[in-house]
């Protein structure tokens, strides 16, 4: 079996046989696969959202706790504010591309690439946190397990980019059973707690390990803010659905704006859910880097189950899942946003090519390899992750909100008073949340993201220059073709053998003025190329060029540019006789000094390189 066909059954193996382009309709999303898929960031995230409210109110002892239901109100209801707007978005943009599109289009260039890398940085943030709050999940069960949370997420990583290689179906297909077993595990715990509480049979749970400081400041309006930014992690994901519409089955509008509607009543009612039960079950945050660290979830679980049975693991299975699958909505939508973005000219290209299996691979490549660098660097802890985050969605927030009053204003027609009104509600609330977020997490590490944005759009200017550098020399108006008559070939020789004399015989046919060149390390073996070469060398006048110090590069590249002196406005090409091992591994006992030679002169004007390659049997 050849290199080609062993690596073609590898990848096979990984990510499937490649897919017709004519079959792409059939890689569409219904609303069940589209709400597990573009959903499940939004739903998991209440898995950790009540956790960041009451770690922070805890500062301020258990007395405090009591605040963090009001929280959790005005968060939900700036969650249905957002959500709702971003249903108008579906219906105006049906081709997706989410705030980006939006603020570009309504707002100026400059702003969507603002959007743009906020939102790719949220993505970024979205993978790392996700899993990190999935390995948490595991190590609350399964205490033992704590040292190897590192690797464990980088392992999630892997599995989850592997799935989505695979292809936007047969990721849904992977994804839907998680999702759906994590909403029905959560509603059965919400459904059994608030059961015990209305028959008065609740019993606080009892921390099983150490919990965070408490008392240890005044309950201030400030650390209520901070409550407030850091619960707003159960807003994430709630643009999903609008960057996806594309991705979904015809009618596209109808079915991504059902899907978001169910998705945002669903993330209400789990967060508040698990809040007020949270209050009830007085569960108290404990120290993640402790032994006997659990989640809120996880403490609620065992209360509400009465320890640490067969629902309480179900429960834990399901979060664990979710949290870790959740990730799968940036790997969704960072590819997509990517090749938009490269569509536009401010990322490369590369980010727009589809895969065998009609994914955007290179940005799945691109977000697994960030993702995994931030768990590393980090390692894997979910509080350490945090105050990075939601920077970036409530920035893509504010502007699109902000880029459709914009559009109705400009459009008009029927209605556009009572649309832009709702959605100037929303970029109002959406940007007092993005100041109070900035402020108070800045001094966490907000400061990061709030330096990366706009280092991003830099780089983004900086690639969309590029390209239209590129453009403007590539253009053929107003040029006049070159007269070239000439073409010196030069054929490099590290000795007289089969693959010489094959790209001589190449060579000859290019151009009557070919050139063989040998450099001379050793006087005896040069003699003996100059008697093989009277008998094998075509008629093709050899060059032998001096090396003092041994060198063989050189003195060939001093040579090629003697020649390309000779003729300034002609061609040099440069034919490499180059062999071609049978297995990959035999390229390490051979030099590569061809793709030495192609290295050196590929920046060199009016020179081609060529190889004429001379395939080994086994």
């Amino acid at each position: 079996m050849s290199e080609g066909s062993t690596f073609g059954s590898l990848k096979h193996l990984l990510v499937g046989r490649p897919i017709p382009s004519h079959l792409a309709h059939h890689e569409r999303l219904s609303k069940t696969t589209g709400l597990a898929i573009l959903s499940s960031d939004a739903l998991s995230s209440v898995a950790y959202a009540t956790e960041e409210i009451v770690r922070t109110l805890m500062l301020a002892g258990a007395a405090a706790l009591t605040v963090a239901t009001p929280v959790g109100i005005v968060i939900s209801g700036l969650l249905l504010i957002v959500a709702f707007s971003y249903r108008q978005t579906i219906h105006a943009y049906p081709s997706g591309g989410g705030a980006y599109i939006v603020a570009k289009e309504n707002i100026g260039p400059t702003a969507g690439l603002i959007a743009a890398a906020a939102l790719l940085i949220d993505y970024v943030m979205t993978v790392a946190v996700s899993i990190a709050a999935g390995v948490a999940a595991v190590v609350s069960a399964f205490p033992q397990w704590h040292v190897n949370r590192t690797e464990m997420g980088l392992a999630c990583i892997v599995l989850i980019a592997i799935g989505n290689l695979r292809g936007i179906r047969e990721s849904g297909r992977i994804f839907s059973i998680p999702t759906y077993f994590f909403l029905a595990s959560l509603l059965a715990l919400l459904g059994a707690g608030a059961w015990r509480a209305v028959t008065g049979a609740i019993v606080p749970v009892v921390p099983g390990g150490s919990p965070t400081p408490s008392g240890v400041t005044a309950l201030s309006t400030f650390l209520i803010l901070r409550a407030f930014a850091n619960g707003c992690t159960a807003m994430t994901g709630v643009e999903a659905v609008s960057n996806g519409v594309p991705a979904f089955k015809p009618p596209e509008e109808k079915n991504a704006a059902d899907t978001l509607l169910i998705m945002a009543g669903l993330c209400v009612t789990l967060f508040m859910g698990v809040t007020l039960l949270a209050g009830a079950y007085r569960v108290v945050p404990l120290v993640e880097s402790a032994p006997g660290y659990e989640t809120v979830v996880s403490q609620l679980a065992r209360g509400v189950f009465g320890g640490r049975g067969a629902l309480y693991y179900a429960v834990q299975a399901a979060t664990t899942l979710i949290l870790i699958l959740a990730a799968n909505t940036a790997f969704a939508d960072f590819p997509r946003l990517s090749s938009i973005i490269a569509r536009d000219r401010y990322l490369p290209r590369q980010f727009m090519n589809q895969g065998d299996r009609l994914a955007f691979s290179n940005g799945i490549l691109v977000l697994s390899l960030l993702a995994g660098i931030l768990l590393v660097v980090f390692q894997g802890d979910t509080h350490a992750l945090i105050p990075l985050y939601m920077i970036g969605v409530f920035v893509s927030f504010t502007l699109s909100q902000a880029g459709m009053v914009r559009k109705w204003r400009r459009e008009g027609g029927e209605g556009w008073l009572t649309s832009a009104l709702f959605n100037l509600v929303g970029a109002v609330a959406t940007a007092l949340v993005l100041v109070v977020v900035a402020v108070t997490k800045f001094a966490e590490g907000a400061w990061i993201i709030l330096f990366l944005i706009p280092l991003l759009v830099l780089w983004f200017r900086s690639v969309h220059r590029h390209y239209e550098r590129v453009g403007e020399q590539l253009s053929l108006r107003g040029w006049r073709p070159e007269e070239r008559n000439h073409n010196t070939v030069v054929v490099p020789i590290s000795g007289v053998h089969r693959a010489v004399v094959q790209a001589l015989q190449y060579a000859k046919m290019l151009s009557p003025d070919v050139r063989a060149v040998y450099v001379d390390v050793d006087p005896k073996v040069t003699a003996n190329v100059r008697r093989e070469w009277e008998r094998w060398g075509e008629g093709v006048p050899l060059v032998v060029l001096q090396s003092a110090y041994r060198s063989l590069m050189e003195p060939l590249l001093e040579y090629i540019e003697q020649v390309d002196a000779e003729r300034p406005d002609d061609f040099v090409t440069i034919v490499l006789p180059e062999f071609v091992p049978a297995r990959w591994w035999h390229h390490l006992l051979h030099n590569q000094r061809a793709l030495l030679i192609k290295g050196a002169l590929l920046f060199k004007p009016n020179t081609v390189v060529t190889s004429v390659p001379f395939h080994l049997r086994k």
